[in-house]
């Protein structure tokens, strides 16, 4: 096992993708500290990794609060000793038309998107830097690169803003020996992504079939995305043989789009 007695925190990981990865580092060697706004998604998704064998710490936490990041992370850091690899998941989207959107909704969605990603990441990375030894992988999207069918634009500029923070803290962090990466997810299939794909087909008055039909059509390689297939990449990423990549944003999208 590649990660054998390294140390993971998740956030998001509760369900969808921050689950799949908590599960994945653990298959593959780690113990993890699985954070979560729902206390019973990230207690559940803490017994499943315990059942693997591995050491896991369910905790409870907002993570648009700078005061519940420093907490949760202390508490991690008092449970396991330290945190190897950071995956920074957590994530709020809802559908909407550009003209639709509001304020309320610019501060909601970049409260947890941007700024729990970037005060995640400097309160772990304060953690890696004495020891000069760690990985943070952000969980971005398709939609920060300009992707058409985003939810809506103040998740994709969110999204955006973590694509550009991981480019700029690879750089600054690198000389601690910290790698900083990104994943960008295309579909999905999560609760997220069903709650929107159920709001499109209420709207339009269509099966919700047709609507994740539609979706898919648009994938060169004709398939949604599972959670696991995200996590497979973050896996990699938090792995010896990804030492040398930092700064980097993969898509992990099927082809939707070119870069």
């Amino acid at each position: 096992m590649e990660l054998y007695d390294r140390i993971a925190l998740v956030t998001g990981a509760g369900q969808g993708i921050g689950r799949a990865c908590a599960l994945a580092l653990a298959s593959a060697g780690a113990s993890v500290a699985a954070v979560d706004i729902n206390a019973d998604g990230a207690q559940t998704t803490a017994a499943a990794i315990e059942s693997k064998g591995r050491r896991a710490l369910a905790l409870r936490a907002d993570i648009g609060s700078v005061a519940e990041i420093d907490r949760v992370v202390a508490e991690a850091i008092s449970a396991f000793g330290r945190i190897d690899v950071l995956v920074n998941n957590a994530g709020v989207t809802r559908r909407a038309y550009i003209m639709d959107l509001t304020e309320a909704d610019w501060d909601s969605i970049h409260r947890v998107n941007a700024k729990g990603v970037f005060f995640c990441l400097q309160r772990v990375a304060r953690e890696m830097i004495p020891r000069r030894s760690g990985g943070i992988i952000n969980i971005a999207s398709i939609a920060g690169k300009g992707f058409a069918g985003t939810s809506n634009a103040i998740y994709a500029a969110s999204k955006g803003a973590v694509i550009s923070l991981t480019k700029t803290a690879a750089q600054q962090l690198g000389r601690h020996n910290i790698n900083v990466n990104a994943v960008c997810p295309g579909i999905v299939r999560t609760p997220l992504y069903a709650a929107i794909v159920r709001t499109m087909a209420e709207k339009e008055g269509v099966p919700i079939e047709d609507v994740e039909r539609r979706g898919i059509e648009r994938v060169p390689l004709q398939r949604a995305n599972e959670p696991e297939d995200i996590a497979a990449v973050v896996v990699f990423l938090a792995s010896p043989g990804a030492r040398n990549i930092t700064g980097q944003s993969f898509n992990v999208d099927g082809g939707l789009i070119p870069d």
